[in-house]
């Protein structure tokens, strides 16, 4: 069975600024979903926050969030639609 395509928005919110690498690197494996990609640094509260807009199946976006998830200082949220 073929898994349907889904388009969303997954939200990081990266409290360790120590582990941006490893969410680059991560980010860059998973980089055949990724449509764009919006970064933003929040100096007030030291915290990045990354938008990323996707196009893939619920298993490649639940693969990505699901590694993103486990890295230490990272909190990850998703929405996505079926289109």
């Amino acid at each position: 069975m073929v898994s349907e395509k889904r388009i969303g928005v997954i939200g990081i919110i990266i409290e360790d600024r120590q582990q941006v690498p490893q969410v680059n690197s991560l980010l860059s494996t998973f980089n055949e979903v990724i449509i764009g990609r919006m970064g933003l640094p929040y100096h007030e509260r030291s915290l990045s926050i990354i938008s990323i807009i996707v196009d893939g199946s619920t298993d490649e976006i639940g693969a990505l969030t699901g590694r993103l998830g486990q890295i230490p200082g990272i909190k990850v949220k998703s929405t996505l639609v079926t289109r």
